[in-house]
């Protein structure tokens, strides 16, 4: 089997654990770790048996694929000469800060015929992928996310940051156009909002109620999802599940799911190598990540600042 040959552009926190997962992938060569930080670069590329470069143009001309780890605000000039090359891209979320740049990234796949995947990571979660059969038509979902404050990923707000993953959760679960947001947001250590609440009601019927912090003193990752007959609790920290239904006897059911020690990074970067072998569609594609950033935005436009 010919190896798929691949990099990694930007290792810093997310993009060395990239690294680490192509390495030790028996269909991949990891060719080399780019970075504009030569010592990092080095480091990273001493730890995964690669080699190390500040640009890439000896690279180039010989790649298959490349996973982009840059800051965002630099996603779309790093993408696009590459997808527009042919060379599939596997792109840490969001997509971009901005539509328009979002939608050029998109039009340059086309361009190349390239796979574009956006790294929503937590759609490769053990414990969502194992209801996907079961949400069916939610009626109320409640997400908090929440972790204490990184210097990493402050380049956007806490919506682009770190509500993006519930909002293209959502998205994911509750096909329906919106029909009304209302948003409240607070800059707590940065000069962009750090702490968010944003609801969201659905022309379906369903309310979608999302808190959002980079300031927190701990972590919290969950959704609760309500439907007809059945409430759905899924901690995505911990992998687990909680399952409450309700019988044609009226009496409550529950079930609890501990899933197995995740890894869902390898499993959205196996995704990715499979799909350019077999030419099948990624899970998240360019225009689920145009999707989430284009709430992301409606939110923040609609959304409410109290004056410091």
């Amino acid at each position: 089997m010919k190896k798929i040959r691949a990099a990694v552009i930007g290792v810093g926190y997310l993009g060395r654990f990239h690294a680490q997962k192509y390495a030790v992938m028996d269909d991949v060569d990891l060719v080399g770790v780019i970075d504009i930080n030569a010592e990092r670069a080095k480091e990273i590329a001493q730890e995964v048996n690669s080699s190390a470069h500040t640009d890439l143009s000896s690279l180039i001309d010989t790649l298959d694929a490349v996973s982009i780890a840059v800051p965002t605000s630099s996603h779309a000039e790093v993408s696009i000469p590459l997808l527009e090359k042919g060379i599939h891209v596997l792109l840490e979320k969001p997509i971009s800060a901005h539509i328009h740049e979002a939608q050029q990234i998109i039009d340059a796949a086309t361009r190349g015929n390239a796979i574009l995947q956006i790294g929503h990571l937590e759609r490769f979660n053990p414990a969502l992928l194992k209801l996907a059969d079961d949400i069916k038509q939610p009626m109320f979902i409640e997400g908090h996310r929440i972790s204490p404050f990184k210097e990493r990923g402050i380049d956007v707000d806490v919506i682009l940051d770190i509500m993006i993953h519930d909002i293209d959760i959502i998205l994911s679960l509750v096909r329906s156009p919106i029909a009304s947001v209302e948003a409240v947001g607070v800059p707590v250590l940065t000069g962009d909002v750090d702490i968010a609440n944003a609801r969201i009601r659905f022309e379906s019927g369903c309310i979608a109620n999302i808190t959002a912090s980079r300031v927190s003193a701990d972590v919290m990752r969950k959704i609760r999802i309500f439907q007809s007959n059945s409430y759905i609790s899924i901690d995505f920290a911990k992998a687990s599940v909680d399952i409450y239904t309700l019988n044609e006897e009226k009496q409550i059911g529950h079930s609890h799911l501990a899933m197995s020690e995740s890894d869902a990074l390898g499993a959205e970067i196996r995704s990715f190598i499979d799909c350019i072998r077999n030419g099948s569609a990624v899970m998240v594609d360019g225009m689920a990540g145009l999707k989430a950033i284009e709430v992301a935005h409606t939110i923040k436009a609609s959304m409410v600042v109290p004056k410091r």
